[in-house]
């Protein structure tokens, strides 16, 4: 009786069995945006999570996993984001790069605290899942600029690696600006300012003659 009752508090927290993976990864994140950082013990994360000393050990080796973790499944949600986006685009090649940005920056708004995480914790290249959910993010933009150069809406003479790097660094830019408080924020505003940097982009990266196609 004595032991089932010592065990009633952990159960009714519901911290046990499948839900404390999920627990350890929101108390993770909840110090996070208290410190800034990831400078916690795993003994602060149990007793931030409600959760014995030695509990995060059952689903964590050290605190690599656990970031690693946490960047698998925001990549995960972004990518999910980012496919959504490119089938609500239809087929036309400036509307789905388009939509790509707009979802990458909806993202980062919807999820600050991971969007913060990824930047100042990059991959690794030994983190094997991260990394493949990382670059395949990053695929689809690229797919999407490859496209564009077999549909001639986009110039020839860079690469789909490049226009992507290019597109990716504006996008991100506004994203951080705003993530961080820096820009107002609003939907409308949102697709305002990815329309704008989707128009330099397309000036900068449109066909020509005389210059790739």
């Amino acid at each position: 009786m004595a032991r089932a009752a010592a065990a009633a508090p952990k159960d009714s927290r519901g911290y046990h069995h499948g839900n404390l993976r999920r627990a350890l990864l929101d108390a993770a994140l909840g110090l996070f945006a208290e410190r800034g950082t990831f400078d916690f013990t795993f003994r602060e994360l149990a007793r931030a999570a409600g959760v014995t000393h030695n509990a995060p050990y059952r689903h964590f080796a050290g605190r690599a996993e656990l970031l690693a973790a946490l960047r698998e499944e925001g990549l995960a949600r972004l990518a999910a984001l980012e496919e959504a986006a490119l089938v609500a685009a239809g087929n036309d090649p400036r509307a789905r790069v388009t939509a790509l940005g707009e979802a990458y920056v909806r993202f980062a708004l919807a999820e600050p605290l991971v969007f913060r995480l990824v930047l100042s914790h990059p991959i690794d290249d030994s983190e094997g899942a991260s990394v493949s959910r990382g670059t395949a993010s990053y695929r689809v933009l690229e797919r999407s600029l490859e496209e564009a150069r077999i549909a001639g809406a986009v110039r020839s003479d860079l690469s789909a690696k490049e226009l992507a790097l290019a597109a990716w660094s504006l996008v991100h830019g506004i994203a951080s600006l705003l993530a961080s408080g820096h820009m107002p924020k609003g939907p409308q505003r949102i697709k305002a300012y990815v329309a704008l940097l989707s128009e330099v982009f397309f000036e900068g990266a449109v066909a020509r003659p005389g210059r790739g196609r």
